[in-house]
């Protein structure tokens, strides 16, 4: 009975493993039956698309065999160019800079602080009165690279002989130098009187009332310097003589500004013209004293008003019209400089006023410092340092010149004066120097 009963349980359970199987049979067929109807759909939508394309295609190529054929011009789909970048072409003025500059850049500080003095050839070469330039100048140029050499009545001797020794000693220099002279006409005319035509002085030149001659009487001299091989005339006197005993009566155009500024602008174009430079002298103004700073203190009692409304004025004159250099008097003008210090160590004078009232650009040089009026008073270290200090660019016949050097020298290595100040004073004077070279 149990072996029976056991037996109907293992048949019961067969079945329903036979009856699960089914069911699962059955579902599997299902899901594929559905995938494959899947499928086919799929296919079925692939193959009218295809159509479509097909037919599509089909109708795209006889729009191009139809343009093909007809005589209209294809237009070409050619990629628009990128735009080139605007190329901007420096200035003569920023060519002229960089060219300075680069020049600097270069340069030991020894030659840096040489290049601001401007000497009598004895002062370096140490001979008593140089005529001409050999070795000795040549050495003497190599160990003093000095910015300019201004030439008197005791270096003159001919033609031939002046126009030999500024050619070879411009030849030795290791940079452009200034061979300078004063050639006013008048009274002081180092070529003039020596060699050359001498011309009227400034005050008969204004007396005729034409600054047209004061212009020819610039071309005249400029070409004869320039003949000669010089390069810078410290003319024309912008001062004026309007006071009692004035100590520029005869070598003043006037003794006011109105009269006065176009004759002195004449005068500085018919120089220029003839590529000499042209310096306007004696700032602020010399003319206004009766005192010779050649002898000892000189002082002006004009108002600043008074300073303004005519001394000044002949200078702002020239400035408008392209002055290159502008040298700077020994008179004390205590109404500008609120002191009794020669103008020539005021930086009120020289850069307040002068460079940026006056907008004034270009090279700012001293009197000769050898006058009583400055040797008498202060070294020669100490009066080179003191004009530095005030904005002058150049330094003009030092009592002594290797005690102004050294002073100058130590001055920048010990930071009282920066070497960049130096810098711009040499940009200044290169800018006039190096002005031909530069297209």
């Amino acid at each position: 009975m149990d072996d029976k009963r056991r037996q109907e349980k293992r048949e019961e359970r067969r079945r329903r493993r036979v009856r699960s199987q089914v069911l699962a049979y059955s579902a599997l067929t299902i899901v594929i039956l559905a995938l494959a109807a899947g499928i086919a759909c799929s296919v079925l939508r692939l193959m009218k698309a295809g159509q479509g394309a097909g037919q599509k295609e089909q109708e795209n190529q006889e729009l191009i065999d139809e343009i093909l054929a007809s005589e209209t011009e294809i237009p070409s789909l050619e990629p628009t160019p990128e735009p080139e970048p605007e190329v901007v072409e420096p200035t003569w003025e920023e060519k002229l800079d960089a060219y300075v500059d680069a020049i600097i850049l270069e340069m030991p500080l020894e030659d840096k602080v040489a290049g601001l003095f401007v000497v009598i050839p004895e002062a370096i070469t140490g001979v008593g009165a140089a005529v001409q330039a050999g070795d000795g100048t040549r050495q003497a140029l190599e160990s003093n690279p000095v910015g300019g050499i201004i030439y008197f009545k005791q270096n003159i001797k001919s033609e031939e002989q002046l126009k030999e020794m500024l050619a070879n000693t411009a030849q030795y220099a290791r940079y452009p130098l200034f061979l300078a002279v004063d050639e006013e006409g008048g009274v002081v005319s180092r070529i003039g009187s020596t060699i050359g035509t001498k011309m009227d002085g400034a005050g008969d030149i204004g007396a005729t009332g034409d600054p047209e001659n004061a212009y020819q009487a610039g071309l005249t001299i400029g070409a004869s310097l320039a003949g000669l091989g010089f390069n810078l005339d410290f003319a024309p006197v912008a001062d004026l003589a309007n006071v009692e005993g004035s100590i520029m009566a005869g070598r003043a155009y006037g003794a006011d500004a109105a009269t006065a500024s176009p004759f002195v602008t004449s005068m500085m174009r018919g120089l220029e013209e003839q590529n000499v430079t042209a310096c306007l002298k004696h700032f602020p103004g010399i003319g206004s004293t009766a005192q010779d700073p050649h002898d000892g203190r000189a002082f002006s009692e004009r108002t600043e008003e008074q300073f303004w409304a005519e001394e000044l004025a002949v200078f702002q004159a020239g400035i408008d019209s392209g002055a290159n250099m502008i040298m700077v008097s020994h008179m004390a003008a205590p109404a500008l400089t609120g002191d009794n210090e020669p103008s020539v160590f005021s930086r009120v004078l020289v850069t307040d006023i002068l460079r940026n009232q006056m907008g004034f650009q270009g090279v700012v040089i001293t009197d000769a410092l050898s006058m009583s009026a400055i040797s008498e008073y202060y070294g020669a270290e100490e009066a080179a340092i003191m004009a530095v200090l005030a904005g002058c660019d150049m330094l003009l016949m030092p009592e002594d010149y290797g005690k102004a050097y050294q002073g100058v020298l130590e001055a920048v290595r010990n930071g009282n004066i920066d070497e960049e100040r130096i810098n711009d004073s040499l940009r200044r004077i290169y800018r006039i120097k190096y002005a031909d070279m530069v297209e």
